[in-house]
């Protein structure tokens, strides 16, 4: 039944994605770093070689506003990234990986690198993961879909 697909495909993809922080959490233990979580680690990874503002930042990663701002706000306080205000718009402020943040990010990159090589021991092919992530893609439409038109429609009178 495809309703009941559809709902295990979602909570699949709940549990993946605390899994794989889990998978961050074990390698910032594994490097003995414990002012940063896995969350700010991704983020972190994520600004990579660019200079953003908080917004770009929200759009690229698809995080909520507020859980980047405090995020990025630990991320200065602990000296992972350098926070600026833009030259052209003192109204905004941006962020960019300060020296720890680059080295933090290098690790994280090494981690990815080694998980391409141990993939590669499994039985999950380029095909494969490109299936799976087309068919991911299309959900994500879907559901971007569904959002825009949110206020649109109640799905039950009775809230």
């Amino acid at each position: 039944m495809l309703a009941s697909a559809y709902h295990d495909s979602i909570q699949l993809i709940e549990r993946l994605h605390r899994r794989f922080l889990d998978v961050v959490k074990a390698e910032l233990d594994r490097l003995g770093i414990q002012d940063i979580n896995n969350v700010q680690a991704m983020i972190l990874y994520n600004i990579g070689e660019d200079d953003l503002t908080v917004g770009e930042l929200t759009l690229r990663g698809y995080y909520m506003g507020s859980n980047v701002s405090y995020n990025v706000k630990k991320m200065v306080e602990n000296d992972y990234l350098v926070q600026e205000r833009s030259v052209h718009d003192k109204r905004s402020v941006r962020v960019r990986l300060s020296e720890k943040g680059k080295k933090l990010n290098a690790a994280m990159g090494k981690m990815y690198q080694k998980h391409d090589e141990l993939i590669r021991t499994t039985d999950l092919s380029k095909e494969k993961l490109d299936l799976l992530n087309g068919s991911l893609k299309q959900l994500e439409r879907f559901w971007a879909s569904q959002s825009a038109f949110a206020g649109l429609d109640t799905l039950d009178d009775d809230f």
